[in-house]
Protein backbone atom coordinates (compact mmCIF):
# COMPACT_ATOMS: atom_id res chain seq x y z
CA UNK A 1 0.00 0.00 0.00
CA UNK A 2 1.12 3.86 -0.96
CA UNK A 3 -0.30 7.09 0.27
CA UNK A 4 0.43 10.34 -0.33
CA UNK A 5 3.89 11.44 1.65
CA UNK A 6 3.21 13.09 4.94
CA UNK A 7 4.39 16.22 4.24
CA UNK A 8 3.00 16.06 0.66
CA UNK A 9 1.56 19.74 0.25
CA UNK A 10 4.38 21.77 2.39
CA UNK A 11 6.41 24.13 0.69
CA UNK A 12 9.42 25.29 2.49
CA UNK A 13 11.75 28.08 0.79
CA UNK A 14 15.29 27.38 2.27
CA UNK A 15 18.58 29.71 2.31
CA UNK A 16 20.81 28.13 3.61
CA UNK A 17 24.90 27.68 3.73
CA UNK A 18 26.64 24.09 4.66
CA UNK A 19 25.27 21.65 6.81
CA UNK A 20 22.34 23.86 8.88
CA UNK A 21 20.46 22.89 5.47
CA UNK A 22 19.87 19.34 6.89
CA UNK A 23 16.98 21.41 9.01
CA UNK A 24 14.63 20.53 5.84
CA UNK A 25 16.11 17.43 4.54
CA UNK A 26 13.62 15.94 7.22
CA UNK A 27 11.07 17.62 5.28
CA UNK A 28 12.06 16.60 1.68
CA UNK A 29 12.59 13.18 2.85
CA UNK A 30 8.83 12.88 4.04
CA UNK A 31 7.69 14.56 0.93
CA UNK A 32 7.64 18.48 1.37
CA UNK A 33 8.61 20.49 -1.64
CA UNK A 34 12.12 22.12 -0.85
CA UNK A 35 13.19 24.89 -2.49
CA UNK A 36 16.58 25.38 -1.97
CA UNK A 37 17.51 29.16 -2.82
CA UNK A 38 21.05 29.90 -3.65
CA UNK A 39 23.12 32.69 -4.74
CA UNK A 40 24.26 32.52 -8.46
CA UNK A 41 27.75 30.94 -7.72
CA UNK A 42 26.22 28.19 -5.20
CA UNK A 43 26.50 26.53 -1.73
CA UNK A 44 30.07 26.06 -1.50
CA UNK A 45 28.63 22.89 0.25
CA UNK A 46 29.17 21.05 -2.50
CA UNK A 47 32.84 21.07 -2.23
CA UNK A 48 33.24 20.85 1.54
CA UNK A 49 34.92 17.86 3.59
CA UNK A 50 35.17 14.55 2.62
CA UNK A 51 34.57 11.96 0.54
CA UNK A 52 33.94 14.06 -2.54
CA UNK A 53 32.25 11.84 -5.03
CA UNK A 54 32.30 12.49 -8.86
CA UNK A 55 33.48 15.61 -7.89
CA UNK A 56 30.48 16.69 -5.71
CA UNK A 57 30.86 16.10 -1.42
CA UNK A 58 28.83 13.61 0.01
CA UNK A 59 27.54 16.39 2.92
CA UNK A 60 25.52 17.78 -0.32
CA UNK A 61 23.99 14.72 -1.66
CA UNK A 62 23.10 14.07 1.66
CA UNK A 63 21.83 17.54 3.35
CA UNK A 64 20.35 18.47 -0.24
CA UNK A 65 18.53 15.12 -1.13
CA UNK A 66 14.86 15.52 -2.17
CA UNK A 67 14.86 19.19 -2.51
CA UNK A 68 15.19 21.57 -5.98
CA UNK A 69 17.78 24.29 -6.47
CA UNK A 70 16.83 27.62 -7.53
CA UNK A 71 19.48 30.35 -8.23
CA UNK A 72 18.46 34.02 -7.57
CA UNK A 73 20.79 37.26 -7.08
CA UNK A 74 18.80 38.59 -3.98
CA UNK A 75 20.97 41.86 -4.94
CA UNK A 76 18.77 42.74 -7.80
CA UNK A 77 15.17 43.67 -7.59
CA UNK A 78 13.99 41.21 -9.48
CA UNK A 79 15.88 38.40 -7.55
CA UNK A 80 14.00 39.78 -4.35
CA UNK A 81 11.20 39.82 -5.80
CA UNK A 82 11.04 36.24 -7.33
CA UNK A 83 11.91 35.59 -3.63
CA UNK A 84 8.83 37.33 -1.97
CA UNK A 85 6.70 35.37 -4.45
CA UNK A 86 8.02 32.23 -3.58
CA UNK A 87 7.47 33.03 0.13
CA UNK A 88 3.56 33.65 -0.93
CA UNK A 89 3.23 30.56 -1.98
CA UNK A 90 5.04 28.62 1.08
CA UNK A 91 4.54 27.56 4.77
CA UNK A 92 7.67 28.14 5.91
CA UNK A 93 11.01 29.98 5.24
CA UNK A 94 14.38 28.28 6.38
CA UNK A 95 17.19 30.70 7.00
CA UNK A 96 20.17 28.17 7.86
CA UNK A 97 22.61 30.79 8.46
CA UNK A 98 24.02 33.93 10.45
CA UNK A 99 21.00 35.51 12.16
CA UNK A 100 19.96 38.60 10.15
CA UNK A 101 21.31 37.32 6.44
CA UNK A 102 18.02 37.60 5.21
CA UNK A 103 17.10 40.59 6.89
CA UNK A 104 20.35 42.15 5.34
CA UNK A 105 18.71 41.97 1.75
CA UNK A 106 15.35 43.22 2.58
CA UNK A 107 14.03 39.67 3.02
CA UNK A 108 13.55 39.28 7.13
CA UNK A 109 10.71 38.35 8.75
CA UNK A 110 8.67 41.32 9.17
CA UNK A 111 8.54 42.00 5.38
CA UNK A 112 8.03 38.60 4.64
CA UNK A 113 4.98 38.23 6.45
CA UNK A 114 3.62 41.45 4.85
CA UNK A 115 3.61 39.32 1.79
CA UNK A 116 2.10 35.65 3.65
CA UNK A 117 0.95 36.29 7.25
CA UNK A 118 1.05 32.72 7.47
CA UNK A 119 4.78 32.54 6.90
CA UNK A 120 7.11 30.49 10.02
CA UNK A 121 10.47 31.91 9.52
CA UNK A 122 13.21 29.78 11.16
CA UNK A 123 16.91 30.86 11.65
CA UNK A 124 19.25 27.96 12.47
CA UNK A 125 22.73 29.07 13.40
CA UNK A 126 25.79 28.16 15.35
CA UNK A 127 25.21 30.39 18.36
CA UNK A 128 21.58 31.67 18.14
CA UNK A 129 20.88 35.41 17.07
CA UNK A 130 21.56 36.58 20.71
CA UNK A 131 23.96 36.38 23.38
CA UNK A 132 27.89 37.15 23.23
CA UNK A 133 28.38 34.65 20.80
CA UNK A 134 25.63 35.57 18.30
CA UNK A 135 27.69 37.06 15.93
CA UNK A 136 31.02 34.55 16.31
CA UNK A 137 32.11 32.47 12.92
CA UNK A 138 31.87 28.96 13.58
CA UNK A 139 31.60 25.25 12.17
CA UNK A 140 30.29 22.19 13.98
CA UNK A 141 32.92 20.77 15.88
CA UNK A 142 33.13 23.83 17.74
CA UNK A 143 29.34 22.99 19.36
CA UNK A 144 30.33 20.23 21.30
CA UNK A 145 32.98 21.69 22.43
CA UNK A 146 30.96 24.18 23.92
CA UNK A 147 28.49 22.10 25.10
CA UNK A 148 31.39 19.99 27.17
CA UNK A 149 30.67 16.75 24.96
CA UNK A 150 34.50 16.69 24.33
CA UNK A 151 37.43 15.22 26.00
CA UNK A 152 40.49 16.51 23.93
CA UNK A 153 43.10 14.15 23.36
CA UNK A 154 47.04 14.13 23.10
CA UNK A 155 49.48 12.48 21.09
CA UNK A 156 52.36 10.69 21.33
CA UNK A 157 54.13 14.21 20.47
CA UNK A 158 52.45 15.83 22.85
CA UNK A 159 49.96 17.67 20.30
CA UNK A 160 46.37 18.46 21.65
CA UNK A 161 44.41 16.57 19.26
CA UNK A 162 40.46 16.63 18.18
CA UNK A 163 39.30 13.28 19.03
CA UNK A 164 38.67 10.98 16.42
CA UNK A 165 35.53 9.92 17.41
CA UNK A 166 33.48 13.20 17.49
CA UNK A 167 29.77 12.76 18.75
CA UNK A 168 28.83 15.54 16.02
CA UNK A 169 25.62 16.33 17.80
CA UNK A 170 24.57 19.89 17.93
CA UNK A 171 25.17 20.04 13.96
CA UNK A 172 22.66 17.17 13.66
CA UNK A 173 20.52 17.42 16.55
CA UNK A 174 20.35 21.34 15.86
CA UNK A 175 18.65 20.81 12.27
CA UNK A 176 16.36 17.89 13.87
CA UNK A 177 15.04 20.44 17.19
CA UNK A 178 14.31 22.80 14.12
CA UNK A 179 12.84 20.50 12.11
CA UNK A 180 10.62 19.39 14.67
CA UNK A 181 9.42 23.35 16.12
CA UNK A 182 8.85 24.32 12.05
CA UNK A 183 6.64 21.68 11.99
CA UNK A 184 4.75 22.50 15.21
CA UNK A 185 4.79 26.24 14.07
CA UNK A 186 3.72 25.44 10.65
CA UNK A 187 0.49 23.40 12.00
CA UNK A 188 -0.27 26.29 14.72
CA UNK A 189 -0.10 28.64 11.44
CA UNK A 190 -2.78 26.24 9.32
CA UNK A 191 -5.07 26.44 12.63
CA UNK A 192 -4.68 30.07 13.00
CA UNK A 193 -3.77 31.82 10.25
CA UNK A 194 -0.91 33.44 11.81
CA UNK A 195 2.81 31.99 11.68
CA UNK A 196 5.77 33.12 13.78
CA UNK A 197 9.24 33.67 13.61
CA UNK A 198 11.79 31.03 16.02
CA UNK A 199 15.42 30.80 16.13
CA UNK A 200 17.84 28.06 17.31
CA UNK A 201 21.28 27.38 18.33
CA UNK A 202 23.46 24.23 16.85
CA UNK A 203 25.14 24.92 20.01
CA UNK A 204 22.28 25.01 22.21
CA UNK A 205 21.24 21.86 20.86
CA UNK A 206 24.33 20.28 21.73
CA UNK A 207 23.87 21.17 25.35
CA UNK A 208 19.74 20.05 25.35
CA UNK A 209 20.97 16.76 24.63
CA UNK A 210 23.53 16.30 27.47
CA UNK A 211 21.02 16.99 29.74
CA UNK A 212 21.61 14.57 32.00
CA UNK A 213 24.62 15.44 32.90
CA UNK A 214 24.23 18.79 33.29
CA UNK A 215 21.68 18.92 35.43
CA UNK A 216 22.98 16.28 37.40
CA UNK A 217 25.85 18.92 38.09
CA UNK A 218 23.32 21.24 38.63
CA UNK A 219 21.75 19.20 41.48
CA UNK A 220 24.39 18.24 42.93
CA UNK A 221 25.53 21.35 43.66
CA UNK A 222 22.47 21.57 46.59
CA UNK A 223 23.42 19.77 49.95
CA UNK A 224 24.14 15.85 50.29
CA UNK A 225 20.65 15.94 52.77
CA UNK A 226 18.91 16.93 49.70
CA UNK A 227 20.79 15.26 46.92
CA UNK A 228 22.46 11.66 46.74
CA UNK A 229 23.44 9.07 45.02
CA UNK A 230 21.99 5.84 43.71
CA UNK A 231 20.83 2.80 46.78
CA UNK A 232 22.68 0.34 44.70
CA UNK A 233 26.29 2.67 45.70
CA UNK A 234 25.35 3.36 49.24
CA UNK A 235 24.23 6.60 48.03
CA UNK A 236 27.79 7.91 46.80
CA UNK A 237 27.40 10.47 44.47
CA UNK A 238 29.06 9.19 41.77
CA UNK A 239 29.78 11.62 38.41
CA UNK A 240 26.76 11.91 36.35
CA UNK A 241 25.70 10.01 33.36
CA UNK A 242 28.11 7.53 31.77
CA UNK A 243 30.65 9.49 33.16
CA UNK A 244 29.80 7.51 36.45
CA UNK A 245 30.21 4.10 34.03
CA UNK A 246 33.98 3.59 34.40
CA UNK A 247 33.96 1.12 37.53
CA UNK A 248 31.18 -0.62 36.56
CA UNK A 249 31.01 -4.68 35.99
CA UNK A 250 27.74 -5.64 35.55
CA UNK A 251 27.32 -3.03 32.88
CA UNK A 252 30.51 -2.88 30.67
CA UNK A 253 32.52 -3.63 27.51
CA UNK A 254 33.94 -6.56 27.72
CA UNK A 255 36.07 -8.37 25.06
CA UNK A 256 34.44 -11.73 23.44
CA UNK A 257 36.29 -14.23 21.08
CA UNK A 258 36.40 -12.07 17.93
CA UNK A 259 35.71 -8.82 19.25
CA UNK A 260 33.79 -6.95 21.96
CA UNK A 261 30.52 -6.82 23.29
CA UNK A 262 28.33 -4.78 26.02
CA UNK A 263 27.39 -6.26 28.53
CA UNK A 264 24.30 -4.58 31.03
CA UNK A 265 23.13 -6.38 33.62
CA UNK A 266 22.85 -3.79 36.27
CA UNK A 267 18.90 -5.34 37.14
CA UNK A 268 19.32 -8.17 39.38
CA UNK A 269 16.35 -10.14 37.67
CA UNK A 270 18.84 -9.78 34.32
CA UNK A 271 22.18 -10.70 36.18
CA UNK A 272 20.30 -14.12 37.15
CA UNK A 273 19.35 -14.83 34.11
CA UNK A 274 22.54 -14.17 32.77
CA UNK A 275 24.38 -16.65 35.75
CA UNK A 276 21.39 -19.39 35.16
CA UNK A 277 22.40 -18.95 31.48
CA UNK A 278 26.00 -20.13 31.86
CA UNK A 279 25.38 -22.17 34.27
CA UNK A 280 27.31 -20.20 36.98
CA UNK A 281 24.20 -20.19 39.73
CA UNK A 282 27.17 -19.50 42.53
CA UNK A 283 27.98 -15.89 40.73
CA UNK A 284 24.59 -14.96 41.60
CA UNK A 285 25.10 -16.52 44.99
CA UNK A 286 27.76 -14.83 46.27
CA UNK A 287 26.93 -11.36 44.14
CA UNK A 288 22.94 -11.41 44.32
CA UNK A 289 23.37 -7.29 44.02
CA UNK A 290 20.31 -5.16 44.99
CA UNK A 291 17.01 -4.86 42.70
CA UNK A 292 17.58 -2.02 40.31
CA UNK A 293 20.97 0.19 38.94
CA UNK A 294 22.97 -1.86 40.23
CA UNK A 295 26.50 -2.23 38.49
CA UNK A 296 29.20 -4.04 41.06
CA UNK A 297 30.89 -1.07 41.06
CA UNK A 298 34.59 -1.62 41.53
CA UNK A 299 34.41 -5.90 42.09
CA UNK A 300 37.43 -6.43 39.93
CA UNK A 301 36.97 -10.30 41.18
CA UNK A 302 34.08 -10.31 39.64
CA UNK A 303 35.14 -8.90 36.30
CA UNK A 304 37.95 -11.11 36.33
CA UNK A 305 35.31 -14.18 36.35
CA UNK A 306 33.56 -12.13 33.68
CA UNK A 307 36.41 -10.94 31.50
CA UNK A 308 37.29 -14.92 31.15
CA UNK A 309 33.39 -15.93 30.53
CA UNK A 310 32.47 -13.22 27.75
CA UNK A 311 35.98 -14.58 25.80
CA UNK A 312 34.47 -17.96 25.45
CA UNK A 313 31.68 -17.12 22.85
CA UNK A 314 31.82 -14.56 19.69
CA UNK A 315 29.93 -11.56 19.55
CA UNK A 316 27.34 -13.02 17.14
CA UNK A 317 26.91 -15.51 20.05
CA UNK A 318 26.28 -13.57 22.73
CA UNK A 319 24.06 -11.68 21.10
CA UNK A 320 22.10 -15.20 20.47
CA UNK A 321 22.40 -15.79 24.09
CA UNK A 322 20.85 -12.24 25.20
CA UNK A 323 17.46 -13.35 22.99
CA UNK A 324 17.40 -16.57 24.55
CA UNK A 325 17.94 -15.93 28.43
CA UNK A 326 16.81 -12.80 28.19
CA UNK A 327 19.41 -10.93 29.17
CA UNK A 328 20.87 -7.76 27.79
CA UNK A 329 23.68 -7.41 26.20
CA UNK A 330 24.48 -5.61 22.69
CA UNK A 331 27.34 -5.66 19.95
CA UNK A 332 30.01 -3.16 19.88
CA UNK A 333 30.83 -1.48 16.52
CA UNK A 334 32.46 1.30 14.57
CA UNK A 335 30.92 3.64 11.80
CA UNK A 336 32.72 1.01 9.39
CA UNK A 337 31.80 -1.90 10.60
CA UNK A 338 27.98 -1.27 12.15
CA UNK A 339 26.16 -1.34 8.60
CA UNK A 340 27.33 -5.11 9.08
CA UNK A 341 25.43 -6.37 11.57
CA UNK A 342 21.58 -7.93 10.26
CA UNK A 343 19.74 -5.54 12.72
CA UNK A 344 21.75 -2.67 10.78
CA UNK A 345 20.26 -3.99 7.48
CA UNK A 346 16.61 -4.56 7.99
CA UNK A 347 16.31 -1.59 9.60
CA UNK A 348 18.59 0.82 8.02
CA UNK A 349 18.89 -0.43 4.20
CA UNK A 350 21.04 2.20 2.17
CA UNK A 351 19.79 4.32 -0.85
CA UNK A 352 21.72 3.24 -3.76
CA UNK A 353 24.36 5.19 -5.41
CA UNK A 354 21.85 4.90 -8.62
CA UNK A 355 19.63 6.88 -6.73
CA UNK A 356 21.24 9.28 -4.92
CA UNK A 357 24.64 9.34 -6.36
CA UNK A 358 25.89 7.81 -3.00
CA UNK A 359 25.09 5.06 -0.70
CA UNK A 360 23.06 6.59 2.11
CA UNK A 361 21.17 6.34 4.99
CA UNK A 362 17.17 6.70 5.10
CA UNK A 363 15.55 8.26 7.56
CA UNK A 364 14.14 5.90 10.00
CA UNK A 365 10.38 6.74 10.12
CA UNK A 366 8.59 3.65 9.02
CA UNK A 367 4.60 4.43 8.09
CA UNK A 368 3.39 0.79 8.50
CA UNK A 369 1.82 -0.31 5.97
CA UNK A 370 3.49 1.97 3.26
CA UNK A 371 6.21 2.55 1.27
CA UNK A 372 8.48 5.24 1.73
CA UNK A 373 9.41 7.20 -1.44
CA UNK A 374 13.01 7.22 -2.43
CA UNK A 375 14.48 11.45 -2.41
CA UNK A 376 15.47 12.54 -5.26
CA UNK A 377 19.10 13.46 -6.16
CA UNK A 378 20.40 16.64 -4.69
CA UNK A 379 20.28 19.59 -7.30
CA UNK A 380 23.30 21.04 -9.35
CA UNK A 381 23.51 24.96 -8.95
CA UNK A 382 19.90 26.39 -10.13
CA UNK A 383 18.67 22.92 -11.51
CA UNK A 384 15.30 23.58 -11.11
CA UNK A 385 15.05 27.37 -11.54
CA UNK A 386 12.86 27.15 -15.01
CA UNK A 387 10.35 24.30 -13.83
CA UNK A 388 9.76 26.35 -10.62
CA UNK A 389 9.08 30.02 -11.82
CA UNK A 390 7.57 28.13 -14.63
CA UNK A 391 4.99 25.48 -12.85
CA UNK A 392 4.99 27.02 -9.71
CA UNK A 393 4.95 30.88 -10.69
CA UNK A 394 3.65 30.70 -13.55
CA UNK A 395 6.47 32.52 -15.68
CA UNK A 396 6.54 31.58 -19.69
CA UNK A 397 9.68 31.30 -21.56
CA UNK A 398 10.26 34.52 -22.27
CA UNK A 399 9.89 35.86 -18.87
CA UNK A 400 12.08 33.52 -17.88
CA UNK A 401 14.72 34.59 -20.14
CA UNK A 402 14.20 38.47 -19.77
CA UNK A 403 14.54 37.86 -15.88
CA UNK A 404 17.75 35.87 -17.02
CA UNK A 405 19.36 38.28 -19.58
CA UNK A 406 18.56 40.91 -16.68
CA UNK A 407 20.36 39.41 -14.05
CA UNK A 408 17.72 38.05 -11.87
CA UNK A 409 19.73 34.21 -12.05
CA UNK A 410 23.16 35.92 -12.08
Amino acid sequence: MSGNPLLSGVRIIESSLLGPGLISTFFSDLGADVIKVEPPQGDYIRQMTWPIIDGVSLLHLHTHRGKKSVTLNLKTDDGKSIYKELVEKADAVVEAMRPGALQKLGLGYEELQKINPKIVFCTLSGYGSSGPYQNMPSHGIAYDTWAGLITPEVDELGFTRIPRNMPNVGINVGPMLGAFALLAGITRARETGFGCQMELAQSDAAAYMDWYRIETWKAYERSESEVTGNPSDNYERRPPGLAGMWEGVRYQIYESSDGHILFMASEQAFWKNFCEGINRPDLFEKWPGSKYADHAKGNIELQHELKSIFKEKSSSEWIQFSEDENTPIAPVYNAKTAPTDPQFKHRLPFYSIEDLGAEQLPLPVNIIGEETATPTKAPTVGENTEEVLSNLLGYDTNQIQGLRDGGAFG
